[in-house]
């Protein structure tokens, strides 16, 4: 029974869109553990920012305990980890609004 709702960033569902099969059923799978078990993958920094890796690619997602709530804010490539994760760091204000947002409707 899930706990957690699940929330995805255009950015994360634009880049999401161009990725083969394999990877999106992947990321399903992730969805599923994220709304039973928020708390999965590696830690960023803090207990709530996580990354789950799949071959070369990083889903980045942030956990709101208190809203019960995970958001799922982008994804990127080995290559461009440190400056995904730079940028979430940076928005996370933005973020914590747009999920508010999604919460109210």
């Amino acid at each position: 029974m899930p706990a957690f709702s699940v929330f995805v960033t255009r950015a994360f569902q634009s880049k999401l869109l161009k990725q083969d099969k394999k990877f999106k059923a992947w990321v399903e799978t992730v969805f599923n553990q994220l709304a039973v078990n928020p708390l999965v993958g590696k830690p960023l920094g803090a207990k709530w920012f996580r990354e789950k890796k799949f071959e070369n690619f990083r889903v980045y997602f942030l956990v709101f305990e208190e809203k019960k709530s995970v958001y799922v804010v982008n994804l990127s490539t080995k290559k461009d980890q440190q400056r995904i994760i730079n940028s979430i760091w940076l928005l996370l204000d933005t973020y914590k609004k747009e999920l508010e947002g999604l919460l109210e409707k």
